[in-house]
């Protein structure tokens, strides 16, 4: 079973920041891709930032120069910087891995979301 906590969000004033983090635990063999995701009220889920683990990073343009994603390979971690933040990028924010995992004594897919974390931006 693989874990994927996430925190950092909150409420910010718009030009503000804030770095969200998620760390994933289990029996993980390796990790692949990272990335983040936003999904806004009345609004499909989209993709914020990935990044591999030859650490290529992808942003979408609507963040391009404001978002920084990293990672921290030996302990499973991904992070979001956030800055310069508009009201537009309020909603709710999850981490994905992919990866494989160990089930007993076999390698297995991994694909897993975390639970989400807030991020409103507000005056």
């Amino acid at each position: 079973q693989v874990q994927l906590v996430e925190s950092g969000g909150g409420l910010v004033q718009p030009g503000g920041s804030l770095r969200l983090s998620c760390a994933a635990s289990g029996s993980i063999f390796s990790i692949n891709a990272m990335g983040w995701y936003r999904q806004a009220p009345g609004k499909q889920r989209e993709s914020v930032a990935t990044i591999t683990s030859g650490g290529s990073t992808n942003y979408a343009d609507s963040v391009k120069g404001r978002f920084t994603i990293s990672r921290d390979n030996a302990n499973y971690t991904v992070y979001l910087q956030m800055d310069s933040l508009k009201p537009e990028d309020t909603a709710v924010y999850h981490c994905h891995i992919d990866g494989r995992v160990w089930y007993g004594n076999f390698l297995h897919t991994l694909d897993a979301w975390g639970q989400g974390t807030l991020v409103t931006v507000s005056s």
